[in-house]
């Protein structure tokens, strides 16, 4: 089975808020698998436009992405942190080599 990973950029409005929805979103995604590959940070826009904030979760299936958002949990996470960012956030499956 393949990996499965969040990638999302985003922009923050209320930094505190924001810190309530990681502790909120932290149980679903500990039952899921996730490993934060890339959350936040320094980066360098080379192409296209982006918002500031950029996430990188890797989940151990594409199954457990798709399940990890969709998870209640999560989507009460989520209610606290739509109010205060703007995104993107795709979730795709990985590439085997």
């Amino acid at each position: 089975m393949q990996k499965g990973y969040w990638v999302a950029h985003v922009d923050v409005k209320d930094q505190r808020i924001f810190e309530e929805y990681k502790q909120a979103a932290a149980r679903p995604f500990a039952r899921y698998g996730a490993k934060f590959l890339v959350r936040a940070g320094q980066y360098d826009l080379r192409e296209g436009e982006l918002h500031p904030r950029t996430v990188v979760i890797e989940f151990p299936t594409f199954a457990d992405a798709l399940a990890c958002y969709d998870d209640p949990e999560h989507q009460a996470a989520k209610a606290i942190r739509d109010p205060i960012a703007e995104g993107d956030l795709v979730i795709v499956e990985g590439h085997s080599v």
